[in-house]
């Protein structure tokens, strides 16, 4: 295959896809280029269906290699290993907007493969990596009804940018991740700094009209390098048998939905489906029914898809008999355990999460190593969502795709409200346990995160709260939003909308959907039934914990910060540490020095927080003529005086016609040791030594 290339220029940028040069037996290759970032897309997929599955098996990986900013990995083995929590964002990135454009039934193993290889620290690599996997496919004989195309948008001053690099971002107000189709919007991932709905959707449709500028450069490609799309065989069910199924079920299924409580709707429903394989099993004979099992449970399913959607949007009515807009039941409580920092336990509905936070030191702060240069994280927020949280066994792991994506959801919803590091330099540690689940987990981490960190005494901004929202659509464009969706509403539906923020604005978003897009209006609809229920939830927040604690727990370390010029910082060190390292084992504290100046002192005893507090300030306090010192230590005694320590480092000498009023005849007969005693300076010479008295101090 020859090369092929078009380009074209994208808010002062050249991007450039070309094909037909690396990778040329995978099924679709090409390279985006943008400056000096250059990302590899890679598409293939298998000729025929998996077989026994019931599911689209489509695998995103994105990967990063350290050549690519010219680093060499950390470590003993020095080469990548597992995916960095990034990686794994940026690959679930990529497949939220790509799946729902696939055909249904379609069953074929799909694995597309993103590799960065080359990142010049400003042309960020997701966004290309979404534009390159789209690309991949859209010009492969995989059936894909995209192209899609993908973009950042931020807001510096007030002005919405594309594609803005680190450093805008830095001063960005908005980090939107969103990708569509010419038509529609398909996924939406944001942190913001407290925008409205109306700046939220302003940014929304901006993105989308600005995405379709890279639809038509892949389509240009198409055009050039596009190959026919593969025939393939769709799983779907046969027409009989749905007929059959919904014949004897539809009614009991009903009754099975309307059953009072998450557990005991699923038993029920379980109980109609394992009455259904029995009575076919019976009818269709062992050999015929073992074919079909798979195809009947499926059915089954389609069943209680359509009995859903068809009590939201028909008959108005939710499963748990809640009106559109309701929320489910609220309870919180705060200070559950004396030793943890922090702690809450959030509770909505039949979702529960008990959220801790830490408070730590500058030794706690997260390295983090990348294509980046290597940098420090203050706040981090880790999500944990265990078996028993649905009432089911499982293995207990490393986090996976789902449970790094949540938290870090979450933690974007509450980074905008936190403190300046400058104003409490802790490192700060929020944990979610997932202690029950039915929807909407990560937004119940979001509030009980806000009532953990202000029970911790972190000096928030303001309380955040966070919903998820949803959406059944029928064929005919008649929807439905629902406020503070449930796990089968989530599951049976057409979109999950989370939203997070303050009462003056949103700090979170992501949506996730099973269709091909959503529009403008069920967007603004769902922000706007979003604030309402967020606003209740604030209210909810506020009756259980009013205000942010006063006071740190007596467990946590108390920090304390001391300015000392920047030229004297090594003086503080001393030769290979020497001096902060005495500090430290004198006082049991931990110190941590900044470019410039600024010493944190770190304890939880706060005698042994005063007393190094005290010993650094002295040791930087300049002797001048006329200053008075209450507790200098005589360190040395010779023939003409004594010298004393007035403070760390500086000693000068006190002659011995300046001990005492009378005259004596041995330093000794008035001093000794050890001795502290009150003294004056009364002379610094050109050497810069000191002379004391006591006499006349």
């Amino acid at each position: 295959m020859a090369k092929v290339q078009v380009s074209r220029e994208f808010h002062g940028k050249q991007y450039t896809i070309e094909t037909g040069v690396i990778a040329k037996q995978a099924h679709g290759a090409v390279l985006v280029t943008c400056g000096e970032t250059v990302v590899l897309a890679t598409a293939v997929a298998a000729d025929s269906p998996r077989e026994g599955v019931d599911f689209f098996p489509l695998t995103v990986d994105f990967i990063e290699k350290y050549y690519a900013s010219g680093k060499i990995p950390g470590g003993f083995f020095k080469r990548e290993a597992r995916p960095s929590t990034d990686a794994t964002l940026n690959a679930r990135l990529i497949d939220r907007p790509i799946r729902p454009l696939f055909p249904n039934g379609f069953r074929n193993d799909v694995n597309i493969v993103i590799t960065v290889l080359s990142y010049d620290g400003i042309n960020l690599p997701s966004h290309l990596g979404m534009v390159a996997a789209s690309a991949a496919l859209s010009i492969s004989k995989i059936p894909f009804s995209g192209p899609i195309g993908g973009v950042i948008v931020g807001r510096v001053d007030g002005r919405l940018v594309i594609n803005p690099g680190p450093e805008e971002l830095e001063k960005s107000t908005l980090e939107l991740s969103i990708a569509g189709t010419r038509e529609a919007v398909m996924m939406v991932e944001a942190e913001a700094g407290l925008l409205t709905e109306e700046q939220m959707l302003e940014a929304l449709d901006f993105g989308h009209a600005e995405l379709k500028k890279l639809i038509d450069l892949q389509e240009e490609l198409v055009k050039k390098a596009g190959v026919p799309k593969m025939p393939v065989k769709l799983i779907l069910p046969e027409e009989n048998l749905v007929q059959k199924i919904n014949a004897k079920i539809a009614g009991e299924m009903v009754q099975a939905l309307n059953t009072d409580g998450k557990l005991a709707k699923y038993a029920a429903i379980d109980a109609l489906q394992a009455r259904l394989l029995t009575e076919l099993k019976a009818e269709l004979g062992e050999e015929a029914y073992a074919k079909k099992e798979k195809e009947i449970k499926e059915i089954f399913h389609d069943v209680e898809k359509a009995a859903v959607r068809r009590m939201i949007i028909e008959e108005k009515r939710r499963l748990d008999g809640r009106k559109m807009d309701e929320l489910r039941q609220l309870s919180s409580e705060v200070g559950l355990f004396k030793r943890t920092h922090g702690s809450a336990l959030f509770t909505r509905g039949e979702t529960q999460a008990l959220v801790i936070t830490t408070l730590g030191t500058a030794d706690d702060e997260q390295m983090i190593d990348g294509l980046n240069p290597t940098y420090k994280k203050q706040f981090f927020l880790h999500y944990n969502f265990p078996p028993y949280s649905v009432g089911e066994t499982g293995r207990m792991g490393s986090p996976g795709r789902r449970e790094l994506g949540h938290g870090n959801l979450a933690e974007r919803g509450l980074k905008a409200v936190l403190p300046e590091h400058k104003d409490f330099p802790y490192t700060i540690r929020v944990v979610s346990e997932i202690t029950e689940s039915n929807g909407s987990s990560s937004m119940a981490s979001i509030c009980g995160g806000t009532l953990s960190l202000m029970d911790a005494g972190v000096p928030i901004k303001a309380p955040v709260a966070g919903i998820a929202m949803g959406l059944i659509k029928n064929a005919d464009g008649k929807f439905q939003i629902l406020t503070d969706i449930m796990g089968l509403e989530d599951h049976l539906g057409d979109m999950d909308f989370k939203v997070a923020g303050t009462r003056e604005g949103i700090t979170a978003l992501q949506m996730d959907i099973k269709i091909v897009g959503v529009t403008r209006e069920i967007m603004q609809q769902a922000l706007a039934q979003a604030r309402t229920g967020r606003l209740t939830l604030l209210e909810h927040l506020h009756s259980t914990l009013p205000a942010v604690r006063t006071d740190l727990n007596q467990y946590a370390p108390r920090i304390e910060s001391i300015m000392i010029p920047v030229d004297r910082i090594g003086e503080l060190i001393g030769p290979g540490g020497k001096s902060i390292k005495k500090i430290q084992e004198t006082y049991n504290v931990e110190i941590n020095i900044e470019e410039d100046g600024k010493v944190d002192i770190a304890s939880s005893d706060g005698e042994s927080l005063r007393g190094a507090k005290e010993y650094i300030a002295a040791m930087m306090r300049e002797v001048e003529v006329g200053d008075v010192f209450e507790n200098a230590r005589v360190v040395k005694i010779i023939e003409i005086g004594a010298f004393v320590e007035v403070a760390p480092g500086k000693q000068g000498l006190v002659h011995i016609s300046e001990i005492s009023p009378q005259r004596i005849g041995r330093v000794e007969d008035a001093l000794s040791l050890d001795q502290v005693v009150r003294v004056k300076c009364i002379k610094i010479d050109d050497r810069g030594r000191y002379n004391f008295t006591i006499k006349n101090a």
